[in-house]
């Protein structure tokens, strides 16, 4: 798959996000009631003189997870290490993450649910009592060894929450969603994002690049630094509204920030199968993608808007999908 413009996984380019990115709570803009669970929690552990409970972040990605555990960590004034749930293959790789945390630190898994169910098990001690056994050897000179470990705090990230079997959700004390952001809060970002990188942009600008963001963060920071280079190349380098509007045209992305593809995908629906429902496998082979990143890349986000439906059928478009194309609608007789 090709990356795109507004796919809400971070681009390769994507490295000095970091520049931009709040490191404090009250920098941190939107998700309102997350942010109430994360000050009152830190405060309490502060006085406490405790460790964080451990904290499972959910929610389509782009939205701010990892920024979040990391700004924990600041509030904390805790060191914290990373690393993401598909390498982690072997007890050992855990234990090695772990065995250096000291009192308070902080273990994020980026993509937790993709975690090997080993390991996965492995956890439950470690989150519950603070120890894991690690196997020396092997073969019948095998040995199990039990490691003490200092109490610290597991803060996951998902996008699939319902992936991470029961007992494991159980054992995180917080467990917080993350939505998609309202305009006027994107608005916010981008303005603080614009001010931080020297960009000048007037008002009606960031709008119409925060009504094209898909409510996610990550896109809204995308779209201004390509708005940005346009903004040089044609304009004065201020982003007005007339710039972003030629911008994002150029790129294809319309005023509800969808792209050419999740155009394709709902036309093919709409059009070749008169508004379904078809199968999933059907689209993808009719826009040429695979299945997988056609349910897990672009469905998600045209069901949010209202404008697929998922059905045991197959999927299916809404009216409004219909009257965003400017596709005619069936008419009562």
């Amino acid at each position: 798959m090709t990356e795109r413009f507004i796919s809400p996984m971070m681009l390769a380019e994507e490295g000095d996000e970091l520049t931009i990115r709040p490191a404090r709570l009250d920098e941190f803009v939107g998700q309102e009631k997350v942010k109430e669970t994360l000050k009152i929690s830190i405060e309490a552990a502060r006085k406490r003189a405790e460790p964080l409970d451990h904290i499972l972040f959910s929610g389509p990605p782009g939205l701010g997870k990892t920024t979040l555990a990391h700004i924990i960590a600041h509030e904390m004034g805790a060191d914290i290490r990373a690393t993401t749930g598909p390498v982690l293959e072997k007890p050992g790789d855990i234990a090695a993450l772990l065995t250096p945390l000291k009192c308070g630190d902080i273990l994020f898994i980026d993509e937790i649910h993709r975690i090997n169910p080993v390991i996965e098990e492995v956890l439950y001690p470690v989150m519950e009592d603070y120890f894991i056994d690690v196997m020396i050897g092997e073969g019948p000179s095998a040995r199990s060894i039990k490691l003490n470990l200092e109490h610290f705090t597991l803060i996951g990230a998902t996008t699939k929450q319902g992936l991470l079997g029961a007992p494991f959700r159980d054992r995180f004390g917080i467990i917080s969603r993350l939505d998609l952001y309202d305009p006027d809060d994107l608005v916010k970002i981008i303005t603080r994002s614009a001010t931080i990188l020297k960009i000048p942009m007037t008002p009606d600008g960031a709008l119409e690049i925060a009504m094209r963001s898909r409510g996610t963060p990550r896109i809204v920071n995308r779209l201004l630094r390509r708005v940005r280079d346009f903004a040089i190349v044609k304009g004065d380098g201020t982003i007005t509204k007339e710039i972003t509007c030629n911008a994002l045209s150029m790129m294809q992305i319309d005023q509800l920030g969808l792209d050419e593809l999740d155009r394709r995908i709902l036309s093919v629906i709409a059009r070749d199968f008169d508004g379904g429902p078809v199968g999933a496998k059907t689209i993808a082979i009719s826009v040429g993608e695979e299945v997988r990143t056609i349910e897990d890349v672009y469905e998600p986000y045209l069901i949010q808007i209202g404008f697929l439906k998922r059905t045991p059928q197959g999927r299916e478009v809404t009216s409004a999908a219909k009257k965003h194309l400017k596709y005619p609608q069936k008419t009562l007789i």
